[in-house]
């Protein structure tokens, strides 16, 4: 936005995630963090609001989209789909998809594949994660952490090989191992997906996924 040099974020949400973990979302929950970062300005939006939160607008004055998707995936239209698709490709405009996004129209359209994991299990057991790019500036400040409580998916993930795995989680009694952050480049934009984060679950409110949420954020807009 003119005369504002911060990193401009819409934080995007279907808003159906239950008002007893996210009163105000998991956009509005995520907004209000990055808000509270130093150089980032974050508005939320939401599949209920004209051209569906992702206006030409919206996307032009933005440096990064933010998207929870889980149960309205096919209500998102092709128009809008093509939008994100062309600001990502075109301007640089930064995407990072969350949890059950992997299914999301627009994160689909910028992988050009299926996108689907082998097993969803929400079993409410806990998840370690592990930091396995401490490199990347999107593991900044980032340590292995323990997430009490998840939904995990099983591996294989139908992907593009990503450029770098940040994270990776380890789940069901150390059974199953997931990529849990993956790093892409597609043509003039960047694109991040984190994948824990299921909607019943507390996950967004942990320092240690703010973090991460902040750091993709800043790699995404490409000032790290």
């Amino acid at each position: 936005m003119e005369g504002n040099n911060d990193i401009q974020v819409i934080a995007w949400s279907e808003f159906t995630e239950p008002e007893s973990v996210y009163p105000t979302g998991i956009h509005g929950c995520l907004a209000d963090h990055l808000n509270s970062c130093q150089g980032v300005t974050a508005s939320v939006s939401s599949i209920e609001d004209p051209d569906q939160g992702v206006s030409e607008e919206q996307l032009e004055s933005a440096d990064v989209l933010i998207w929870f998707g889980h149960v309205k995936h096919g209500d998102v239209a092709d128009t809008s789909v093509e939008r994100i698709v062309k600001y990502v490709k075109e301007n640089g405009l930064g995407f990072l998809g969350l949890h059950s996004t992997h299914f999301a129209r627009p994160f689909k359209a910028l992988m050009e594949t299926e996108c689907s994991f082998r097993a969803y299990v929400e079993n409410g057991t806990k998840g370690d994660i592990k930091v396995v790019a401490p490199d990347h500036p999107i593991a900044a400040g980032v340590s292995d952490f323990t997430i009490p409580r998840v939904e995990w998916y099983g591996e294989p993930y139908a992907v593009p090989k990503a450029e770098t795995v940040v994270l990776a989680g380890v789940y069901d009694n150390y059974t199953e191992l997931t990529r849990d952050g993956l790093a892409w480049t597609v043509e003039n934009g960047r694109v991040f997906y984190l994948r824990p984060g299921h909607e019943t679950f507390p996950i967004y409110h942990m320092p240690e996924v703010k973090k991460i949420v902040e750091n993709a954020v800043r790699w995404l807009a490409k000032a790290t």
